[in-house]
């Protein structure tokens, strides 16, 4: 019974750890440089 839970729970934390390094990682990088970059370029434009 507790293996099956750690295999389940190991399967779990692969899918979690993949999706914040393929996914989440990249949005926020791009969304936090696009951010400031348009915050600059507002910024420049007043």
């Amino acid at each position: 019974m507790t293996d099956q839970h750690n295999d389940t729970r190991k399967t779990e934390e692969t899918r979690a750890f993949l999706f914040l390094t393929v996914f989440l990682a990249p949005i926020l990088s791009v969304a936090l440089v696009g951010g400031y970059g348009l915050l600059v370029w507002l910024a420049q434009s007043i």
